[in-house]
């Protein structure tokens, strides 16, 4: 089943509901800016909704399909299908899939906090705060993970006033408060009974980034497994983006190097010309249009 836009106008669709698309889609809707963008159609791959992304669903221009993840690009038609069959061209198209654990989740880690993403740090400031005020000292916090996602969080911890204690040992299972306590965490526990205690836990691990709709479209992938992009977001397909954790440029997950809000603003500008020069130049391609301009 295919779902035709109107003609006349820049059509986007953003493969992915997370963070960096929600970013992207505010970006974009914010009073004057992007006006070469007609609509933009986002994909989620849940049924369920925030209510951040309920009240871009309210905008005019926004439509969200729900339970519609993207499953496959056609390069050549410019259309993105979804796992339930439907169909949308696009103009521009921007994967913000995100990235997925490498293991299983550790037992109990609901109730600890977790950095995969430099948009965690903001999260785990405030319950350093909320802890810091109810122990009335300093917290020791519990880090278990290695590479460059556990080191950032570690440095947050140390930001924030607390003595992080770092593991890369997996733990069996995250230990709980006691019951009535406002922490959620104070602990691990490891296969062999062996524990770590302290007042907050942070679980850091590697991440996957979720490429294989990039695969679908043949577009080259980091050795991190990420989407390969250039500084302006771009892939080595014209007219496809990419963003957010599913992204990666010099063998970084971009999530660890930009927040949501800095990698949209900068997309969107690179939307913004792409969509200018393919009005201005409907016959030419956005990058023979801008050599033709810069001649």
């Amino acid at each position: 089943m295919s779902i035709t836009p109107s003609a006349g106008s820049i059509h986007l669709v953003i493969a992915g509901a997370g963070p960096a698309a929600q970013a992207l889609v505010r970006q974009l809707t914010q009073p004057g800016t992007a006006a070469f963008i007609g609509t933009i159609a986002v994909l989620s791959n849940r049924d369920e909704c925030p209510d951040a992304l309920l009240e871009l669903a309210a905008l005019p221009q926004v439509s969200v399909r729900f339970g519609q993840a993207a499953s496959f690009i056609d390069v050549q038609a410019r259309t993105v299908t979804t796992t339930e069959g439907l169909e949308f061209p696009y103009d521009q198209l921007v994967i913000a899939t995100g990235s997925s654990p490498m293991y299983p989740p550790v037992q109990g880690a609901a109730r600890s906090l977790s950095y995969s993403t430099i948009d965690d740090a903001e999260q785990i400031g405030t319950a350093v705060k909320d802890i810091t005020r109810v122990l009335g000292r300093r917290p020791l916090g519990i880090l278990v993970g290695t590479g460059p996602a556990a080191g950032q969080a570690e440095a947050v911890l140390r930001a924030r006033g607390v003595r992080p204690v770092r593991t890369t040992l997996r733990p069996a299972a995250v230990m709980p408060s006691v019951a009535g306590s406002v922490l959620p965490a104070t602990g691990i526990v490891f296969e062999d009974g062996s524990s770590m205690n302290g007042d907050l836990v942070v679980l850091a691990e590697e991440r996957l980034p979720r490429n294989g709709l990039a695969e679908s479209a043949d577009l080259q992938t980091a050795p991190d497994g990420g989407i390969r992009v250039g500084r302006d977001f771009a892939t080595s397909v014209p007219g496809i983006w990419a963003i957010g954790d599913a992204a990666s440029r010099d063998g970084m997950r971009l999530g660890l190097v930009f927040s949501s809000n800095a990698a949209a603003a900068h997309c969107a500008a690179r939307l913004e010309e792409d969509a200018r020069l393919r009005i201005s130049s409907p016959t030419q391609s956005p990058r023979s249009a801008r050599s033709a301009a810069a001649a």
